[in-house]
């Protein structure tokens, strides 16, 4: 019977495409100032729509990073791939000679694909009296693998290659498979992350069918409000978050710098309802306490859970009631946030957003606060440290994320501030 002694796993890069900042310094500088990210939609005209709001990127130019020629032939998600995965590969200097390409692979998550590449060519289909004269790029476009895929051809990196999807979850997923494939010893370094491009009028239009976006119109910034007692629904984000995995001893080898350690991962399913987490959060509760066990962690070893909390009035109660259920009175030592307050909800770029900030406050020992929240709603304790307001300082040695997703999906990963 083979023994299999697994390798350790170190961050060793980070790229962050946000509603709050096109690269991780200026994100993680206005997570830390409790900046919204909210406004009011500009690309297209919202004067049906329900919601009228969302976080958009500011200032973004795809032409700033390449030929416009290339960037025709992909989808905005794959845009916002191409640029955090960029920043992070070079980061982490793997782009670099005298690195092993074909043990480095890319596990890159969408929950939704190519969601404006859809609508815009069954539009132009409707109008042309449905005849099929389509785009020779609308599959390649449309597909939610190809972001892999285009960030592997454009460093040559020829190890495992793939997408996860598993809606909200789907960037926490990709996370813990890569987290996986390396401490097995099948990859040197993964290229793991998520990318969304969902503030489309068919995306917009579709939530709000779901009766799952905010409407607070009047005042957008102020919209995403986890625990809330007005909270009304999510805020729709955009974006991308791509964190580079990699082995231990193969990081030192070539002298790259080694942010944080991914100790822990978990999966499970809800096995509840297509849209609705568990009222007692058991998937959620379940999934922590297997990450804790994957971790070899007691739950009073974690200082920082960054909440998946994405301001619905049941979502938020039964995360916290999972979180209590894991980490009974140590509870009420925890720091928890909400940043999904600030950055709104990147569907499944969520979680690779989520864990960067996870990462940088175990390098800084700062928890990024909760923003908007007055009065707490029922069913939320009151004797929990939501970190309302303000960010708070205090030493992070563990950090743990929680994503969830439609059909009951909930991905949890856990890094730890590093130690050679």
């Amino acid at each position: 019977m083979r023994t299999v002694t697994l390798k350790r796993v170190v961050v060793t890069g980070l790229g962050a495409l946000t509603p709050i900042g096109n690269d991780v310094n200026t994100f993680w500088n206005n997570l830390k100032t409790g900046t919204s990210g909210a406004g009011p939609i500009t690309r297209f005209d919202i004067t049906e729509f329900k919601t009228k709001f969302a976080c958009e990127l500011k200032g973004f130019n795809i032409e700033d990073f390449m030929e416009k020629k290339e960037a025709r032939k992909m989808d905005m998600f794959t845009q916002y791939a191409m640029v955090a995965a960029q920043e992070a590969v070079e980061n982490a200097g793997l782009h670099l000679d005298g690195v092993d390409k074909t043990m480095v692979g890319v596990i890159w998550a969408s929950g939704n694909g190519g969601m404006q590449t859809f609508e815009d060519q069954i539009i132009e289909f409707a109008n042309a009296n449905f005849v099929p004269k389509f785009n020779p790029f609308f599959i390649p476009k449309l597909i939610s693998d190809i972001a892999a895929g285009q960030i592997s051809m454009k460093y040559g990196f020829m190890g495992v290659n793939y997408c996860t999807v598993s809606a909200c979850a789907s960037s926490s997923s990709a996370l813990v498979d890569a987290f996986n494939f390396i401490r097995l010893g099948k990859a040197n370094a993964i290229v793991a992350g998520g990318s969304e491009a969902p503030i489309t009028r068919a995306g917009i239009a579709g939530f709000n069918a779901l009766k799952a976006l905010s409407t607070r119109n009047e005042d957008p910034t102020h919209a995403s409000r986890p625990f809330d007692i007005t909270r009304d629904g999510f805020v729709m984000g955009e974006g991308a978050g791509a964190i580079i995995l990699e082995e231990y001893e193969h990081a030192v080898k070539r002298g790259a710098t080694i942010y944080a350690e991914m100790v822990g991962g978990a999966m499970t399913a809800d096995a509840y309802h297509l849209t609705a987490t568990h009222p007692e959060g058991l998937g959620a509760r379940l999934g922590m306490q297997r990450a804790l066990e994957d971790a070899e962690l007691k739950p009073e070893d974690v200082d920082y859970i960054n909440a998946h909390a994405t301001s619905t009035p049941l979502g938020d109660v039964s995360e916290l009631k999972g979180i209590t259920g894991v980490f009974g009175d140590y509870v009420t030592k925890l720091n928890i946030s909400a940043t999904k307050s600030m950055t709104g909800h990147l569907l499944g770029a969520a979680g690779a957003i989520e864990a960067i900030t996870c990462i940088k406050s175990t390098l800084h020992d700062i928890i990024p606060p909760t923003i908007n929240t007055g009065e707490l709603g029922e069913g939320i304790p009151t004797n929990l440290n939501l970190t309302l307001g303000k960010a708070q300082e205090r030493n992070v040695n563990v950090a743990m994320s929680n994503t969830f997703g439609f059909g009951g999906h909930n991905a949890i990963v856990i890094f730890k501030k590093f130690q050679a």
